[in-house]
């Protein structure tokens, strides 16, 4: 059945016939530029919603070279050196790009950077360095012979990163770079409302303002040979100012330090375990952040146009999970959807009236090009977003990009045309209604809910999902029969876990903050999470769940797990169970299994943990009671269909829900089914680019067998 509408097609000027054709094609209603592009008066008299991108921050070079003291600001931090005598002359530029950053020397260094003796720790005392402003050097003295130092020091970002990836990935040659201002700042705050107002009135025929996004760049700095040297899709570094942090110590009765923000040269990655200040700084920009957008929102609301916010570039202090986002009043939120997680970070936002993904590739040349056939990452990308959307829908796609580039490719064309009509058949069918789900479970870690479908989002790389549990595990989750929530430690605490929830899932490498670290040491956490299972609660551990070395443990809930790991501390100690038990529900009629980088030296801790798969002198999955309760272990989980299924029935197991496995089943682990109750239908999906065959077991217990070509979406009524 065609269908049309929910689809935005990126154009540009002197395309108009193929852009008509490629509305009528993929049933596109919306038309949008994109960085590079512009729309002509030919396009904008389509009978199309126009959506039109503004940049709040950047893309203003005349006005912020008037003002360079209110360009954006972050903290970096110098190259670890050496100290060989008793004093050290550190380059503080060396290995970044120059184009894109300077030092900030119009604020005090003396107040604002930092200097460490990172063998010791110890901040050197201020009267022990100097600053060279035409070399750009810190020099020290009274250093410790063979002692390393780095320094924290303030710059000015002269860059925007994301112009700088476009401009040099689409060689864009002489154009300017577009530098950015900070909106904290007097004359940038005046300016950014004064200039949305003449914008609206200058371009009425806009029907939705495409803001990319509003103040603050994601942490994206390049190194000297104008490469990433680093990329953290959550860093806020770029809301730094000598005028955030003065006005964070009046709000918050203390003073950041750089460390604080710098953190050994992490960055407060999304890896790592937030600190009490870094959360503190987190709250802080995301109220300054939340308030300014809702004023620019206003006063779209006014010109009587939409407010769209793109998940991405400038988004920081947006987060839509969080508590203040609600306030900014936003009527979409559009971002790049690339898999089943993405699809699902984007679709589940609350407090919006729609949601739009920008589906992948990027009509960029790096993709389209006579080399290359963007089909095959097309149809990669597809398989993994309609899992997540037979679970929670998007109201919209679109794409990126310069539309001349795909229209060059006819297969591209042809593919996209099916994944347009097929999305909008899964919208028909489910109707917005709720999909049924054999059980509720809840993430916990550190960030909880604020973090809800995020992991660390780096450079659209499907490469991390293959190798990295985490990412496997909520990829795995984005498409499944279940109910997903994201819980922090506090609310555990807090809160306690609620009756509807059957299974916890803690994750990650030890000392992440995907596992906890630290917080495992707090006794209030892990007896709350004791009592929960001890009474009847599930828990499923991945990769190192719950590890600190703490009072002779590792996994500190390894009476929970059954397991624990060998750290070369209990070399001593014998272990002798090891016993393997081959037909157990979980790993029933399979052999082989795929745990990826998986955690070593795990071994059983009692000999009533159950061991399902033993290889090389280590376990990599086992189960256990604990009271009422159950735990699995899992020495690994990337994404795979087969990984699914595993980790579908470790839930099922732990829940002890076994005897409502078969309940709306599907036995091929490449068919998946959804069922949705109120439209009266359910759906078959065939994730695989092979012909598939299953049995599908309905709500009764009854089944039939069914034939599915590859990639096939079957509908079927529900009898």
């Amino acid at each position: 059945m065609k269908y049309e509408g929910r689809v935005t097609l990126p154009t540009q000027k002197n395309f108009l016939k193929e852009t008509k054709e490629l509305i009528k094609r993929w049933g596109a209603d919306a038309v949008r530029d994109s960085d590079g592009t512009e729309l002509d008066k030919s396009i904008l008299e389509l009978d199309s919603k126009i959506y039109r991108k503004y940049f709040v921050a950047r893309g203003h070079n005349d006005f912020i070279k008037n003002h360079p003291e209110e360009m954006q600001q972050l903290y970096l931090m110098s190259k670890y050196h050496t100290a060989t005598s008793t004093s050290l002359t550190i380059k503080v530029m060396e290995g970044y790009y120059e184009e894109q950053l300077k030092p900030d020397f119009i604020h005090d260094p003396k107040k604002w950077w930092e200097v460490i003796d990172r063998t010791t720790g110890e901040v050197v005392n201020v009267d022990k360095w100097s600053v060279d402003e035409e070399d750009k050097t810190v020099t020290i003295e009274e250093t410790a012979p063979f002692h390393e130092y780095t320094v924290s020091f303030l710059a000015y970002m002269t860059w925007d990163p994301t112009h700088m990836y476009n401009h040099i990935t689409n060689d864009w040659g002489d154009e300017p770079y577009d530098i950015p201002f900070d909106v904290r700042q007097p004359n940038s705050q005046e300016y950014m409302k004064d200039y949305l107002r003449k914008w609206l009135k200058e371009n009425p025929e806009t029907d939705v303002v495409r803001f990319t996004t509003f103040f603050y760049h994601f942490t994206l700095v390049f190194n000297d040979l104008g490469k990433e040297k680093f990329v953290d899709w959550f860093g806020y570094g770029t809301s730094v100012s000598v005028a955030a942090l003065e006005a964070f110590e009046k709000e918050k009765g203390y003073a950041l330090r750089p460390e604080d923000l710098v953190d050994q040269g992490y960055y407060n990655t999304a890896f790592r375990v937030p600190t009490e200040a870094y959360l503190d700084y987190i709250d802080f920009i995301q109220q300054f952040v939340t308030q300014q957008a809702k004023e620019l929102v206003d006063i779209v609301h006014e010109a009587g146009k939409e407010a769209m916010m793109f998940l991405g570039d400038n988004w920081i202090g947006t987060e839509p999970y969080g508590k203040y986002f609600e306030n900014i009043g936003m009527d979409a939120v559009v971002g790049s959807v690339g898999d089943g997680v993405t699809s699902r970070m984007i679709s589940d936002i609350p407090h919006i009236k729609y949601s739009e993904g920008r589906f992948l590739p990027y009509f960029f040349p790096d993709t389209f090009h006579e080399d290359n056939n963007p089909v095959v990452e097309a149809n990669e990308r597809w398989l993994g977003a309609r899992r997540a959307n037979m679970r929670k829908p998007l109201d919209r796609i679109g794409y990126g990009g310069y539309l001349d580039l795909a229209y060059d490719f006819p297969e591209f064309v042809d593919y996209t045309e099916k994944v347009t009509n097929e999305f909008r058949d899964i919208i028909s069918h489910i109707d917005e209604s709720k999909p049924w789900s054999k059980l509720k479970v809840a993430i916990i870690n550190p960030w909880g809910k604020l973090r809800s479908w995020q992991n660390f989002m780096v450079a659209h790389a499907l490469w991390y999902k293959q190798i990295y549990s985490y990412q496997g595990i909520l990829e795995s989750l984005s498409g499944m029969p279940v109910e997903v929530e994201f819980l922090s430690f506090d609310d555990l605490k807090e809160d306690g876990i609620a009756d509807d929830i059957s299974v916890l899932i803690n994750a990650g490498d030890a000392g992440t903050a995907f596992s906890g670290g630290d917080h495992w040491k707090d006794p209030e956490l892990v007896s709350v999470i004791r009592e929960w299972v001890y009474n009847g609660g599930g828990f499923i551990g991945i990769g190192e769940p719950s590890a600190v070395q703490h009072q002779g443990k590792y996994f500190q809930l390894s009476d929970i797990l059954g397991v624990d790991k060998e750290l070369g501390f209990s070399l001593s100690t014998n272990k002798y169970f090891e016993d393997l038990t081959e037909d157990h529900f979980i790993n029933q009629n399979r052999t082989e299994f795929d745990f990826g980088e998986s955690v070593h030296n795990i071994y059983s801790t009692n000999e009533d943990t159950t061991i399902l798969e033993y290889s090389n002198n280590e376990i990599h999955l086992a189960t256990s009671t604990y009271g009422e309760g159950r735990s699995v272990y899992i020495a690994g989980l990337p994404y795979s269909i087969e990984n699914t299924r595993l980790l579908l029935k470790s839930m099922i197991y732990a829940a002890g829900k076994e005897d409502e496995y078969h309940i709306w089943h599907s036995t091929n682990p490449n068919c998946e089914i959804n069922v949705y109750p109120e439209t009266n239908y359910y759906g078959i999906i065939n994730n695989s680019m092979k012909a598939q065959k299953t049995e599908i077991f309905d709500g009764d217990g009854n089944s039939k067998v069914y034939h599915l070509e590859p990639s096939e979406l079957l509908w079927e009524r529900i009898k």
